[in-house]
C-alpha cells in the first residue's frame, strides 16, 4: 500500500531553475528508503516538502491517504544537529512534543524510559545535554522523534557529524526500533555506504530530479559482516558512478 506519494512536485525560487523539479516518489507502508545526491541537489527541500514543512509551487503530497498541507501529527523529524534543549534533562527532552500538547503521563515516561534503554542511555535520563557526548545527543534526538510513535519518520542527515563506529552504532539502533514499530522512514544523506546499508529503497537525486531508483537486495537483519560483501560493495560503486556522472 502506498504510504507517502508525492506527485510532479516543484519547487523553486523566482528567477531561478527549480529547486525540486516535477518529483514522482512512493513510500509503501514500513519501507526505508533513502535519498542520496550532492549538496545542493535538492533532497533537503524534497524532505521538507513531504514533511509538509514547505509547500509546493506544484504538485501534491498524500500522507497515509491525508492530503500534506502541514506538519502532520504522523511525522517525526530528526534534523543534522540534534537541537536539545539545554535547560531541559535528557528525559524531559525526549517528552518535548509530548509537553508542547498536554503534561506527559506516567504511560508516557514509561516509553520514554524504554526507548532511553533500547538506545543505551537509561543511566543518562537525569542529564543534561551538555553533558552528553555527540552521538549520545544523537540517540536522544532520535528517541524524541519517536516519542508519540510516528508512522512515518523524516531523516536529514542525522549521523552526519558522527564518528564512523558511532555513526553505525546509531544505524543499528535506527533499524532496530523502526522494525520494531513498523515505521516508514525516508533518509536523507550523501553517504552512500549509510544509504545501502540501511534502506530497502535507495534513489539519486541531482538538479532537482531524481535520477535514479533501486531496491536494495540485501537479507534483513543487517549484520557488520554485509558491509563488506561483494553486493554491497558492488551496488555503493554503481551509486558512486551515477551520482559522479549524473546517469544512471
Amino acid at each position: 500500500m502506498e504510504f507517502l506519494t508525492m506527485n510532479n512536485l516543484t519547487y523553486g525560487y523566482p528567477g531561478t531553475a527549480p529547486v525540486v523539479d516535477g518529483v514522482q516518489f512512493t513510500i509503501k507502508k514500513g519501507e526505508f528508503h533513502c535519498l542520496l545526491g550532492k549538496s545542493g541537489c535538492g533532497k533537503t527541500t524534497l524532505l521538507k516538502l513531504a514533511a509538509g514543512l514547505l509547500q509546493p509551487d506544484q504538485g501534491s503530497i498524500r500522507l497515509n491517504n491525508k492530503t500534506v498541507t502541514e506538519p502532520s501529527p504522523e511525522a517525526g523529524f530528526v534534523f543534522q544537529s540534534p537541537t536539545l534543549l539545554e535547560w531541559k534533562t535528557v528525559l524531559e527532552n525526549v517528552l518535548l512534543p509530548v509537553s508542547l500538547h498536554r503534561k506527559p503521563t506516567e504511560k508516557d515516561q514509561e516509553r520514554a524510559a524504554m526507548l532511553l534503554e533500547m538506545i543505551g542511555l537509561s543511566a543518562h535520563q537525569n542529564r543534561y545535554p551538555t553533558q552528553l557526548s555527540g552521538g549520545q545527543q544523537s540517540r536522544v534526538a532520535l528517541a524524541r522523534a519517536l516519542i508519540q510513535k510516528p508512522s512515518m519518520l523524516f531523516l536529514d542527515e542525522p549521523f552526519a557529524a558522527l564518528d564512523a563506529i558511532t555513526r553505525e552504532e546509531l544505524q543499528e539502533d535506527l533499524l532496530k526500533i523502526c522494525h520494531l514499530q513498523n515505521t516508514t522512514v525516508l533518509f536523507i544523506t550523501h553517504d552512500i555506504a549509510e544509504a545501502v546499508y540501511l534502506s530497502d529503497h535507495v534513489a539519486v537525486m541531482e538538479k532537482g530530479r531524481i535520477i535514479y531508483q533501486e531496491k536494495v537486495e540485501l537479507e534483513k537483519p543487517r549484520t557488520l559482516k554485509i558491509r563488506y560483501g561483494s553486493y554491497f560493495n558492488r551496488f555503493c560503486l554503481t551509486l558512486r558512478q551515477i551520482m559522479s556522472e549524473g546517469n544512471p
